[in-house]
């Protein structure tokens, strides 16, 4: 039977999301995830900012008004239902394909040990018979569904390799077929990987200030993003993507698109970290997705061997840079601007250098282990 009250929507903007629900902190609320534009929701009430989407019979989520426009000339459905299934790939990337009614609200996780991506369809019914699986996809290993609940159908896709590289999820804009791509890994030389920074605030958001030097956080990340830069180059890696080079007004939005047009490697996020307890100090990187989590521990290990205290390796971590899913994401907290030994060695232009050279080797090390198909760093 149709829902009562329900009016219906679709996502709207550049980078459309929903939350599990309405708690907030300075990173905002908890997100499930990001959709693509153009997908039909069921809102069934209305919470200051947020409307309540019903997903399925069990499932709600919060989504920002601003995410979602008006479609009152759709009616809902009792069912939605899934069609054929296709695995295959291109020069560049493997694909999942999977026909169905409407397009519907998604969420994916990764999933370890074997690595994988799960994708939950929300509001789809099962009506798949077959899934045709062409040898021109590299990295996927077997592709399976399971309707884990009446109205919630999971996509499983297994991974070959055992690091996650990243995914995408879409629809065709012409039809109501979803697409799963699926990155590859990238070339065995490191040397050729294209590697993305972004020097974090800029312009009219500063960021921290020093607990002495009253130093800016917006000026001392682009000056580490600089140093970087060239250490990366003099290594050999010559493809750097800087988002910023100079003290430059740009929004997580912003950034997000302009990374998901370069679509690079491994993105590294600098940032200085503040405490309202002067005592505290330390380095920390962090991530969201546990697939990703490898390349933080690499380099946090290689931070650590500045003499810097362990502050941690943080993870479902809901700063905006390591929501993309795309690709392996870091964001390296250097060391506290509000603790009086930590901004000491931040404002030191020799530490910026030595700093840049153990990030260097942290990714080198990342991609040393993955090509060889070792466990990530132990114990951190």
């Amino acid at each position: 039977m149709a829902q009562q009250n329900v009016r219906m929507f679709r996502t709207t903007g550049a980078i459309p999301y929903m939350e599990y629900g309405l708690g907030d902190d300075r990173l905002g609320g908890a997100k499930m995830g990001y959709l693509d534009s153009n997908v039909l929701v069921k809102v069934i009430d209305s919470v200051n900012g947020d409307y309540v989407v019903k997903l399925s019979r069990q499932h709600y989520a919060y989504m920002p008004k601003s995410s979602v426009k008006p479609a009152d000339e759709v009616k809902p459905k009792d069912y939605y239902l899934s069609s054929s299934i296709k695995v295959y790939g291109d020069s560049a990337y493997d694909y999942v394909s999977i026909n169905l009614d409407e397009k519907l609200p998604y969420r994916a996780q990764h999933v370890m040990n074997p690595t994988g991506i799960d994708v939950d369809l929300f509001g789809i019914t099962s009506n798949t018979n077959w899934i045709t699986q062409l040898s021109s996809a590299r990295e996927i290993a077997n592709t399976w569904y399971e309707q884990i609940e009446d109205d919630v159908l999971r996509i499983h896709i297994q991974l070959k390799a055992g690091q996650l590289w990243g995914h995408s999820i879409y629809y065709d804009t012409l039809s109501r077929k979803m697409y799963i791509r699926v990155k590859r890994k990238p070339p065995a030389d490191v040397k050729k990987w294209k590697i993305a920074i972004d020097a974090g605030h800029g312009g009219t958001n500063s960021g921290a200030a020093g607990v002495n030097t009253k130093v800016l956080e917006k000026d001392y990340t682009l000056l580490m993003a600089k140093e970087l830069e060239k250490a990366f180059k003099k290594s050999g890696m010559k493809q750097v993507f800087m988002t910023r080079t100079m003290d430059t007004t740009l929004s997580m939005e912003e950034r997000i698109l302009m990374l998901r047009k370069q679509q690079p490697d491994i993105l590294l996020s600098i940032h200085l970290n503040s405490s309202s307890v002067d005592t505290v100090k330390g380095t920390s990187t962090f991530y969201r997705y546990i697939g990703f989590r490898p390349l933080t521990q690499f380099i946090l290990r290689n931070m650590l061997s500045l003499g810097l205290k362990e502050f941690g390796n943080v993870g479902s971590f809901n700063f905006a840079l390591s929501g993309p899913t795309e690709y392996p994401n870091c964001l390296v907290e250097v060391a506290f601007l509000s603790n009086s030994d930590d901004e000491k060695k931040i404002v030191d232009p020799k530490f910026h250098k030595n700093m840049a050279l153990k990030i260097v080797k942290g990714v080198k090390e990342f991609a040393a282990s993955v090509q060889a198909g070792s466990p990530p760093v132990k114990g951190k």
